[in-house]
């Protein structure tokens, strides 16, 4: 055999990992672009996606990086052999009493002031370490004698604490004693211990060798381990940034930036995730098909009948009926149904070279059509102080599911969001993902404010911002919506409580705690939406301060417009809304 014809050569069974490539080929990309927007909903633009805090949320599968580095459960068994020879050394029930001892003479060193007498004793009797400090404080003098002697107390108050710590945590069982200073060195050890512990097993777990610290493991590992565990963890990091490439996530200087196809592409999981989560109570996202003359075509198939437009003709079906009426009936000519009747004599001479088709009226298939009615929407985001526990994330999550159904399966429709708290603004959704929930900055049990807004000296940046106006936000919606040629229009208004903001003419009220003034100019918009042909759905969010009244005013404020009100978590907000949004464009097309 010929060396161009030779056989052989490295061949490479991909078992768990690829030798020479990480990962293996045939695993799933980790997802980058979920954990990255979710740090994006939850801090907004005020704090950026670090290379570490990136690294530390991706999950990959511990079974790629066996036999890339070195063992990771031989080095958590080193630490636990160090762990155990610790514990079978010392005992501590001598250092436990050095340290007693050591605090109670330092106390009779102390020589307080008479005014400060009766409270140092009982300090040193509590042993509270926050009664040692206001007495420093009370000292008045840091350079006097007496606070200088509270500080060396206060050490040895907290090195008792430390050793007490120690024997509460770890049992030891062995017969040497040791100091206090050693004492304190064999607690810093040990906790060391239990914390790269902890992250070698995530690290073993999850993939994760980013959250090993090696500087504090280079203590108690060989040199030669650390150099492929450091080679293992740097392999890992130009993985994921080359997968964070891929997925969209752009790397500028130190942090990261989402691009429009990592948005894209989360709102694509997000809508998967959605529709896995019912797909067992329902089969499919549509109902089927309305029978009739409409724009969209469907797969779907009718036989001719007069009137029905040949615009919607499904060629191939339609030429294998005739194929087949043909194979029957005995071989005829091509021709369309309104020329069937020409003379046969050009069809006889047809006859003898090939045989053709001849296409009847009943052959011919149509296919179903329905009507793609267009459906306009206001979404009305409520960022205000209430929401600052954790709802405004859910609130935006959804935002970004609603986008992203839209946009992929009703182009043609209109949706504006808009964020609402004193006042509401228009948000394009390439904003949302950074709003965030107004920070509160009245803390008064009861305000009663009013601005002229269209005072020049008055502007919004003076106005406390964390009061929730929903008036405002629905007639800002019904602004948007009445430019939209459509009779299909709906608001979705997402809170979790009463309104404490409204407008009247120029002068913005806020009055807390909520006033039925507010109320009744907020009802009187939800009526101009009801004139208008607008229908509110609330979304409402459950908070640990929603009351009654709440949910009363949520129901008054739906029903003036036909509306439906909805009680969530906040977790199960963008499926709420997502399957509402699909239920209500089922009813328009049947």
């Amino acid at each position: 055999m010929t060396a161009s014809n030779r056989l052989g050569g490295i061949i490479h069974t991909y078992q768990r990992y690829d030798p020479a490539n990480f990962p293996s080929p045939t695993a799933p990309p980790p997802d980058l672009v979920s954990p990255a927007f979710e740090h994006l909903l939850f801090y907004g633009s005020t704090r950026r996606l670090t290379e570490q805090e990136l690294a530390r949320a991706v999950r990959i599968d511990p079974r790629q990086i066996q036999g890339l580095g070195p063992s990771l459960e031989a080095l958590m068994e080193m630490l636990r052999e160090r762990k155990r020879k610790i514990l079978q050394t010392y005992e501590t029930e001598k250092v436990q009493e050095e340290a007693a001892q050591h605090y109670v003479n330092q106390a009779r060193q102390v020589e307080p002031p008479p005014r400060l007498a009766r409270r140092f004793e009982q300090a040193v009797r509590d042993e509270q370490l926050r009664e040692l400090e206001n007495l420093w404080y009370a000292a008045g003098d840091e350079r006097s004698t007496f606070a200088r002697q509270l500080l060396q107390l206060t050490e040895r108050l907290a090195e008792k604490y430390q050793v007490e710590e120690l024997i509460a945590k770890y049992e030891f069982t062995g017969r040497t004693p040791m100091t206090v200073p050693e004492a304190l060195e064999i607690k810093q050890e040990l906790e060391t211990i239990d914390k790269l512990l902890k992250q070698l097993e995530e690290a073993a777990k999850t993939a994760q060798i980013g959250i090993i610290d090696l500087e504090e493991l280079a203590q108690f590992a060989e040199p030669g381990d650390l150099e492929q565990l450091a080679s293992l963890q740097r392999q890992i990091e130009e993985y994921l940034r080359q997968m964070a490439e891929q997925q969209g996530i752009e790397r500028k200087g130190k942090s990261y930036h989402l691009s429009p196809k990592a948005y894209r592409l989360f709102q694509s999981k997000l809508l998967s995730r959605i529709f896995e989560q019912l797909q067992e109570s329902r089969a499919g996202r549509h109902q089927g098909p309305v029978i009739g003359e409409g724009a969209v075509e469907l797969q779907q198939t009718k036989p001719y009948e007069f009137g029905d437009s040949v615009t919607q003709m499904d060629i191939p079906a339609s030429l294998v009926n005739a194929m087949l009426r043909s194979g029957r009936e005995g071989v005829g000519s091509l021709f369309s149904p309104s020329f069937s009747e020409q003379s046969d004599a050009g069809n006889s001479a047809k006859k003898g070279s090939r045989p053709l088709i001849r296409l009847k009226p009943e052959d011919i298939e149509i296919h179903r059509t329905r009507n793609n009615p267009k459906c306009a929407t206001a979404v009305v985001l409520d960022m205000s102080g209430s929401m600052r526990h954790g709802l405004f994330v859910d609130v935006k999550r959804m935002g970004l599911a609603l986008d992203g159904l839209i946009r992929k399966e009703y182009p043609g429709d209109f949706l504006q969001f808009i964020e609402m708290y004193t006042f509401a603004k228009p948000r394009h959704v390439s904003e949302i993902a950074e709003l965030m929930a107004k920070p509160v900055t009245i803390f008064d049990p009861i305000v009663r404010l009013k601005a002229d807004m269209s005072d020049p000296q008055v502007s919004e940046m003076l106005i406390p911002p964390h009061f929730t106006n929903i008036q405002h936000g629905l007639q800002m919606g019904r602004q948007f919506l009445a430019a939209q040629d459509t009779p299909n229009r709906q608001i979705v208004l997402i809170t979790d409580g009463l309104p404490t903001a409204h407008f009247e003419g120029k002068h913005l009220f806020l009055l807390y705690p909520p006033d039925r003034r507010t109320e009744e100019a907020t009802l009187r918009e939800g009526m101009l939406c009801a004139r208008d042909g607008i229908t509110i759905n609330i979304f409402l969010l459950s908070a640990w301060n929603q009351t009654e009244e709440d949910v009363r005013f949520a129901y008054r404020l739906a029903e003036s417009t036909k509306g439906r009100v909805f009680f969530t978590a906040g977790r199960d907000l963008d499926r709420c809304v997502v399957w509402d949004y699909i239920k209500r464009r089922r009813e328009l097309l049947s």
